[in-house]
């Protein structure tokens, strides 16, 4: 399988009295089929994973995969607090569809530990293992020469890097695979341009216009790098508001609300709610960067 391109990690939605909205999934489903992305990724920290039982696990999982219908990859995540868990989730969701697993960290901070661990998931499952590797939520700091050893053995050939500096790190991955290791940016696209003139392969993150970032990949991929900055350059201010730490996930339900996919913005606790100031000032930047919160796909600028 060859993962690439755009790939929104999306967030979980729920009903305003905080149950699973299925209703909405397959909404935003459809949402991301329509402006033309390469894949999705459910069940990372943004889509509240950790604040879902096992059975909305399970659901979230086979809505998508249902939804989808095998026209785009669906990427699973899987974190737990030891390797016998990891595998427990990693191989329920090739069951039920999964076409790849994005794998978080476990303690301690040991290469060899982590190396052991990457290693048995990597040969429990049959499909393709993506390290997630993003310091500031797992605490786990994954080393370049650990990365390329995954991906030299064929364990874990695929890496989501958000580990800053991002760029420092990827180049050096790659020149220790000499290329070989397939990377994707995150960090809500900030570095997504850079990335690709890096030799990044795509993007997941969970920008609420993912047709942005589509643009910005195709444009980038036919050869027209001007226009492809072009694009970045003018959405920038909307993708470095979006992603600020702990209020993110409330901006891109709102977004994914007012363009009539979410019924309801509701983020289970823990979870930074909105405020009417950041609101307003969300919705201001939207407009500034030529675009529209309303139902449906937008027409971009």
């Amino acid at each position: 399988m060859d993962l690439h391109g755009v790939n929104p990690i999306l967030p979980t939605p729920f009903t305003a009295t905080g149950e699973l909205d299925v209703a909405s999934l397959e909404r935003l489903i459809d949402l991301q089929l329509e402006v033309g992305v390469d894949g999705v990724a459910i069940l990372g920290f943004l889509g509240e994973a950790h604040k879902l039982s096992e059975a909305e696990r399970r659901t979230v999982v086979e809505t998508v995969v249902a939804r989808a219908a095998g026209r785009i990859p669906v990427w699973v995540g899987v974190r737990a607090l030891g390797t016998a868990g990891a595998i427990e989730q990693a191989r329920d969701a090739q069951a039920r569809g999964a076409a790849a697993v994005f794998v978080a960290p476990i303690a301690p901070q040991d290469d060899g530990a982590l190396y052991r661990h990457y290693r048995a998931v990597a040969e429990a499952v049959d499909v393709p293992v993506i390290v997630h590797d993003y310091p500031a939520s797992f605490g786990i700091t994954l080393s370049p020469e650990l990365l390329a050893r995954l991906a030299n053995e064929g364990l874990a050939p695929y890496i989501k890097l958000e580990d800053p500096p991002v760029l420092t790190k990827l180049s050096r991955v790659r020149a220790l695979t000499e290329g070989r290791v397939r990377v994707f940016g995150g960090l809500g696209g900030e570095y997504f341009l850079e990335e690709l003139q890096r030799g990044a392969v795509g993007i997941m993150t969970g920008f609420a216009f993912p047709e942005v970032l589509v643009r910005i990949y195709r444009e980038f991929r036919s050869g027209d790098v001007e226009a492809a900055t072009r694009t970045f350059d003018r959405f920038m201010p909307l993708i470095r508001y979006e992603f600020q730490p702990k209020i993110g996930l409330a901006f891109r339900k709102h977004i994914y609300r007012a363009r009539g996919v979410f019924t309801s913005d509701h983020i289970r606790p823990p979870g930074m709610a909105l405020d009417d100031v950041s609101r307003d000032e969300l919705e201001a930047i939207v407009r500034r960067v030529g675009l529209r919160l309303e139902p449906g796909t937008v027409e971009l600028p």
